[in-house]
């Protein structure tokens, strides 16, 4: 299969001028100036196949936005080189952008003083698209994404959940191949994150599109993504499933259990790491491959009242990485077999 998206050794570098604080600092500057390098994205590659839903994860400043915005054309790449659907992105050919969209959650597309609708009209002029054929998106978009009474309000009237909605819906008129989401969920409710994450997944279902997506929130990730790529300081340091990640960053598994009377620290430690303990109540950290022996152990030699077996959240598990830098690359077999 012809991957959809093909990046090769990618770097961005920006020169950002330093200067000392004050009337002297600016006089020094003016005749010696001072330029730091900062390298926003670090030699990375990657291969994405058409219908792939993938999920960027990094911290603030990781480059996860640098490369989304280097993949849909709006910054070019200081070194390297990129294929999205068959063309490079920084030329901004009319194939390309026909192919593509961009949600940027903190961005919006839609006029603040017109309706909804008649920013989606306006988007049909740019997309040349064929009035039958918009009515039918158009109607595919309320549907799936409850737009019903929404589209003739003026959009500033329109909550934070239903202007996101609207957002969705008028990116995805022209039904791109590529769908590059940037923070999508940022600021909405619970329950308007679930029904975001629904109308992505159902989405990519319907139409086969590929979906790249970046977000702080976890859950975001673990609902959509089957595959993550986790880049730190500008490296991809990650490429792979979810549970290879968990299975390869955090070989523990937490052991939580309430005891019928207190245990001391030191007879729980034979059992494993003692993560917690509060009186009667402690979780231990044990290998995954000693969590049942270690449990069947515990409920043996120890007055145990109740006992479960949970992974360690993905969030303390992508806390750990980003805090220790590691940088072990793992490969996914869609990329080795580029």
């Amino acid at each position: 299969m012809n991957n959809i998206v093909e990046v090769n050794n990618l770097v961005k570098h920006y020169y950002v001028h330093e200067k000392e604080a004050g009337l002297k600092g600016s006089l020094k500057s003016f005749f010696n100036r001072n330029n730091k390098i900062i390298k926003a994205v670090d030699n990375i590659s990657l291969r994405i196949a058409p219908g792939e839903i993938v999920g960027f994860l990094g911290s603030n400043g990781s480059g996860k936005t640098t490369t989304l915005k280097m993949l849909s054309g709006l910054l070019h790449p200081t070194e390297g080189q990129i294929k999205v659907a068959g063309f490079t992105p920084k030329y901004r050919q009319h194939g390309f952008l026909s192919s593509i969209t961009l949600v940027m959650g903190q961005k919006q597309q839609l006029d603040w003083d017109l309706c909804a609708e008649d920013s989606f009209l306006l988007h049909q002029a740019i997309y040349e698209i064929p009035d039958r054929t918009y009515r039918r998106r158009v109607a595919e978009m309320t549907e799936m994404l409850e737009l019903k009474g929404l589209l003739n309000k003026q959009v500033r009237k329109l909550s934070l959940g239903e202007r996101m909605k609207c957002e969705l819906a008028i990116a995805l008129l022209h039904q791109p191949k590529i769908v590059f989401l940037d923070e999508p969920t940022i600021g909405l409710d619970v329950n308007m994150q679930q029904a975001v994450r629904e109308f992505i997944a159902q989405y990519n279902e319907y139409y086969g599109a590929t979906i790249i997506l970046t977000s702080h929130y976890m859950a975001d990730l673990t609902a959509l993504a089957k595959r993550i790529l986790v880049i730190n300081s500008g490296k991809l340091i990650f490429d792979g499933d979810l549970k290879s990640f968990t299975e390869q960053k955090a070989p523990h598994k937490v052991l939580k259990l309430q005891f019928i009377e207190p245990q001391p620290a030191h007879i729980l430690r034979r059992y494993g790491t003692v993560r917690s303990h509060v009186a009667n109540i402690a979780e231990l950290l044990v290998e995954h491959v000693a969590v049942t022996k270690t449990a069947v152990e515990l409920l043996k030699n120890l007055p145990v009242a109740d006992i479960s077996i949970e992974d360690i959240p993905i969030e303390e598990v992508v806390r750990e990485v980003f805090r220790s830098g590691q940088v072990k690359l793992k490969h996914s077999n869609n990329f080795e077999k580029s």
